[in-house]
């Protein structure tokens, strides 16, 4: 167990009332609570908007079912948009600025979010000040909660020296080892990896290429992108020359992957491109038009189509309201869902605090949610261990196979 670890599970030994440990600090202790509030911090501007939109109506949809309480206190909810017009996606200040805000309410309990891995790495540090939990629907870069990013990753992120970040959807290395071993499977020798520069592709990037080389594969290059270059041509030639058979993309679709693609397929119209979940919504598919066909990417968890039992039941009951749901609509579903039960937990003991919010969502064990059967483990990840392939067919995103990385790992 690490230090991080040992100092978590102290704080949390001091149990709901916790008026002791870090993460009872600036609002984590006090009086308990008789109406919270969960809050959630998405970029519902630009591009990603489909997606975060329908991740939004899942948290409402969550909160409805219980009639907007648990364990008889009345739960509210705040939306936040951590984009801005002029970037198109999230911003760095945006996301700064909304999690000052969010910290000094003190009816903030939970916050579902961020979306993005480089929003988190702004956003942990502040709400981990003021013992604010968050739970990310879809966060994946590694060093948020385990080692084997940046230096430093991720203790840095954490300095009263409790954690506070949870995720519900499996992190990079997960999804670089899925992706490594599918490259494999469609014969692939030689790979070119390409990233977007920010935290969540350079560090995708970086993963896929370890994983990789273990694989037996040959990394014929690793190369970070201008997001705002008006085309890629002087780069294809590189990954041509070098016999590359697949090009894999770390970064998301709002930093010109559509274009890459593009020019990609001018060149060369059988080699294999895949991308992580960054690229696995709509507005890929539009952006890379023609050239997007058989695009490949993968997903840390399963496509809504391919959910089961309550998962399916889920599904069904989204799309009557609202239409189909896309990639992370489920995890917000579920990110919300385990919130919620916290909070009851909490109720039914000594009262709800931030401080017993952050140590229940942790405590998370079997959680019967659309996503199925799943706990949170000491470092904040879940234990889910399916991922998922799919591929553009016919101008959409399809199932094409399920990849089992293993149980916690």
């Amino acid at each position: 167990m690490s230090i991080v670890a040992v100092l978590a599970a102290a704080a949390f030994v001091a149990g709901c009332g916790g008026s002791t440990g870090a993460a009872s600090g600036a609002s984590g202790g006090g009086d308990p609570l008789k109406e919270v509030i969960i809050a959630s911090d998405l970029p519902l501007t630009g591009s990603a908007r489909a997606q975060t939109e329908s991740m939004v109506q899942a948290i409402e949809m969550a909160i409805a079912e219980t009639n907007g309480e648990a364990g008889g206190i009345k739960v509210t909810y705040k939306s936040l948009d951590d984009a801005t017009a002029q970037a198109g996606k999230w911003d760095e200040a945006k996301c700064a600025d909304n999690m000052n805000t969010l910290a000094q309410d003190p009816k903030v309990v939970v916050v579902i979010g961020p979306m993005n891995s480089g929003c988190a790495q702004v956003q942990i540090k502040t709400a981990n000040t003021a013992g604010l939990a968050i739970v990310s629907p879809a966060a994946t870069a590694v060093g948020l909660t385990k080692a084997g990013g940046d230096p430093g990753e991720p203790d840095k992120y954490y300095p009263n020296g409790t954690r506070n970040f949870l995720r519900v959807v499996l992190a990079d290395d997960m999804q670089a080892k899925a992706a490594a071993t599918w490259a494999k499977e469609l014969g692939a020798k030689k790979v070119f990896v390409l990233n977007d520069k920010e935290t969540y592709g350079k560090g995708l990037g970086d993963q896929f290429e370890g994983a990789a080389e273990e694989l037996g594969l040959d990394v014929v290059g690793n190369e970070g992108i201008d997001p705002l270059a008006s085309n890629y041509r002087p780069l294809i030639p590189k990954i041509t020359s070098k016999g590359a058979e697949l090009v894999f993309f770390g970064g998301i679709t709002q930093n010109n992957a559509g274009q890459i693609l593009k020019d990609l397929r001018a060149a060369d119209k059988d080699i294999f491109f895949m991308g992580p979940d960054g690229i696995f919504e709509d507005a890929f598919v539009e952006a890379a038009g023609e050239a997007g066909e058989g695009a490949l990417a993968t997903f840390g968890g399963v496509p809504p189509e391919k959910l089961e039992g309550k998962g399916k039941e889920f599904v069904a009951s989204f799309t009557k309201q609202h239409g189909a749901p896309q990639a992370y609509t489920a995890y917000a579903y579920d990110a919300t869902g385990i919130s919620i039960a916290a909070i009851a937990r909490c109720a039914e003991g000594d009262g709800v605090t931030r401080a017993c919010v952050l140590k229940e969502l942790f405590a998370t064990k079997d959680h019967e949610g659309a996503l199925g059967s799943f706990s949170m483990t000491e470092t904040g990840d879940s234990t889910l261990s399916v991922l998922s392939g799919v591929k553009v067919t016919k101008g959409a995103w399809a199932f094409d196979r399920t990849i089992d990385v293993g149980k916690g790992k």
